[in-house]
């Protein structure tokens, strides 16, 4: 089934650079469709919008990508490279990239070790000591 919902991130004249900048950090990516109001974009097959709306919407933290990882290497790529270049590291495996949008890089198990009952708490409890995420640390709680 084709994707048909897709988020639209709001800039102030940024849509292109944040566009370039996303499809920079994520190897399967590209530019689908552009113009002066609108980029249409793709990143690991999913369509993305990026929008030069104006100055009066800033990016929240109430909304955020999460990115799921199945190696350490990956996690430590896109917490650097998000993060990196003006953005900022958080914590519980959050960083805010340069024009203020967040993103939730997680290893792709980590749901299913949370839905096991007797460790959800364990893990959960671990996550809130970290800042990048560490699958082996957390793989073994």
């Amino acid at each position: 089934m084709a994707q048909s919902i897709y988020p639209c991130l709001w800039f102030d004249g940024q849509a292109k650079a944040a566009a370039d900048f996303y499809c920079s950090v994520f190897k399967k990516s590209k530019i689908l469709a552009e113009n002066n109001m609108v980029i249409m974009f793709e990143i690991n097959g999913g369509k993305m919008m990026a929008l030069n709306g104006g100055p009066q919407h800033k990016p929240s933290i109430a909304t955020s990508m999460v990115i799921p990882c199945d190696t350490q290497e990956e996690i430590d790529h896109y917490w650097s490279s998000l993060s990196g270049s003006g953005g900022k590291e958080d914590r519980c495996g959050w960083v805010h990239d340069k024009f203020g949008y967040s993103w939730q890089i997680v290893p792709s198990k980590l749901t299913e070790w949370m839905s096991d009952p007797a460790r959800a708490q364990r893990i959960m409890e671990t996550v809130w000591k970290m800042g990048k995420l560490d699958i082996g640390i957390l793989q073994n709680a």
